[in-house]
């Protein structure tokens, strides 16, 4: 038997979305009529979003997002980290480099998560809160590399390696997390020492892989194990091919349910960057 719901949030959360997926804004017939809900309704749920900060009007009364979702996101972080850490210790002590999981934060990538060997001499020290344009450095171009994939591009290349583009020195192998509805990041690690990259690039596509998992449904996530193999010409054996990750199911974590919730507001904080730009508001970091 499904569980009662209510209408109301339901319809809010409906037009959330929608202006979420709508750059240019939207009129409040053109919200009535993407939403499926007649206009004096909507007004009442765009006055209710408006209150809260969750929608806002530009100079010609269109419907955007809301700077307030951003609020909302700041608490997400937490919850990437608590589940992606597990992956990132076991990539980090097995490979004795700095992992890191990357998000993508308007055109920068954003690091919020960060792992370090315990039993190296030196690596190197990489900070949670890290930006850098995503055109430089393993981790932003993975990103890239997941739009490409997510927009039907070839999907045999699975990760990316640099050489000195952030620091001199540094070398860099990150592979995009996909799959996973609303999010676009990477996993990548980084070191000054030589790389195997026929080992390590199938090591970190893995990692990146079992992230994924792990952030769709926390419930089905295992021991942390290699989940993908790829060639020494960084193509995807076809026998290992996965299909996506589905965020349709909700999962528990800690006794908490939290897929639900993370993922609609990944999207929204996207679309809440895009109002600031609008806006002329400088862009300034989350706190980690």
């Amino acid at each position: 038997m499904a569980a009662e719901t209510s209408q109301t949030l339901d319809r809010g959360l409906r037009v959330l979305s929608v202006l979420a997926g709508s750059p240019g804004g939207l009129s409040i017939t053109e919200l009535s009529a993407a939403v499926g809900v007649n206009r004096t309704v909507v007004y009442r749920l765009v006055a209710t979003l408006e209150q809260h900060g969750l929608a806002r009007r530009d100079a010609s009364g269109r419907l955007h997002v809301g700077l307030g979702v951003l609020a909302l996101a700041r608490g997400l972080q937490p919850v990437l980290r608590e589940l992606a850490n597990p992956v990132l210790r076991a990539l980090a002590e097995e490979l004795g480099c700095t992992a890191h999981l990357t998000v993508a934060d308007g055109g920068e990538a954003l690091a919020i998560a960060v792992v370090e060997p315990t039993w190296t001499d030196f690596h190197v020290a990489y900070r949670v809160g890290a930006r850098h344009p995503l055109e430089q450095g393993a981790a932003g171009k993975a990103i890239l590399l997941g739009r490409e994939i997510a927009t039907g591009g070839d999907d045999r290349t699975r990760f990316v390696q640099t050489v000195g583009e952030l620091q001199a020195g540094a070398r860099g192998v990150a592979a995009p997390v996909l799959g996973v509805d609303g999010l676009e990041a990477s996993v990548g690690i980084v070191t000054l020492g030589d790389l195997e990259l026929t080992t390590v690039g199938p090591r970190v596509t893995a990692a990146a892989h079992d992230v994924a998992v792990r952030l769709s449904c926390p419930e089905l996530s295992g021991p942390v194990r290699a989940i993908a193999r790829t060639g020494p010409d960084n193509s995807v054996d076809q026998s290992e091919r996965r299909a996506p990750v589905s965020v349709s199911k909700t999962c528990t974590f800690s006794g908490s349910v939290v897929t639900w919730m993370v993922w609609p507001f990944c999207r929204l904080r996207r679309a809440s960057m895009r109002t600031i730009t609008s806006l002329g508001v400088p862009s300034t970091p989350l706190e980690p």
